[in-house]
């Protein structure tokens, strides 16, 4: 029974280190992990490989519930190609933010994210894996940062990769994406009912890791 799995989601705004602290949470747990903002990047992907308008709700919809994707040891897979560094790259994040605010294509992708939960347990990080896909899971982080802090940690996240990155596009870019989440009319960015907040602007990874676990070990 899947719904026996526990699932801890962790959900918040871009760069608030959802992605690092969500997949060391799963490794230490021997858990799976979900990383629910690929798909909408995957999604965002395809449309663009496919030539469709990111408004063509519809279209993107009907893509997203038959999305050929695979995560296999780190890499993002979609029809067999490595799209790992492609899905990751800026513009690609901009284009997820704008097809995750249409309905029908949150709807096409909840079947796919709650065949995540699997034994013998799921981390899924996103913006509403508490609220939405696993209302019922043990343990809801909502994590969260300054604008200031996250610009800073996707500028190094981007430069490191070899991505051109400017800081001031990157406020700006980040504060329109909290924007389209959090008023979104389809399952806008909040903290879960029971939800532990856990602000990330001054603490490391690891410092984050460590407090999830602890409450989880309280549940």
């Amino acid at each position: 029974m899947p719904n026996k799995f526990p699932v801890i989601s962790i959900d918040g705004p871009t760069a608030s280190g959802k992605g690092t602290v969500a997949h060391r949470v799963a490794k230490h747990l021997g858990f799976h992990y979900l990383d629910s903002g690929a798909l909408y990047r995957l999604t965002a992907l395809s449309a663009n490989q496919h030539h469709i308008e990111l408004t063509d709700e519809e279209r993107i919809a009907n893509l997203a519930r038959v999305l050929p994707c695979r995560f296999v040891k780190g890499h993002v897979l979609l029809d067999g190609h490595d799209v790992t560094d492609a899905v990751r790259a800026e513009a690609i994040g901009v284009a997820a933010s704008k097809v995750a605010v249409l309905p029908l294509v949150r709807r096409a992708l909840v079947e796919l994210q709650v065949s995540f939960r699997q034994e013998p347990g799921l981390v899924a990080d996103g913006r509403d894996m508490g609220t939405v896909i696993f209302p019922d899971a043990a343990l809801k982080i909502y994590l969260t940062a300054s604008v200031a802090a996250r610009a800073n940690r996707r500028y190094k996240q981007l430069i490191e990769k070899g991505f051109p990155a400017n800081m001031e596009d990157l406020v700006k870019d980040l504060s329109e994406r909290d924007a389209r989440d959090t008023l979104r009319a389809e399952a806008p960015l909040k903290p879960a009912l029971g939800a532990m907040i856990l602000d990330t602007s001054d603490i490391t990874a690891d410092e984050a890791v460590h407090q999830i676990l602890t409450w989880y070990a309280k549940t």
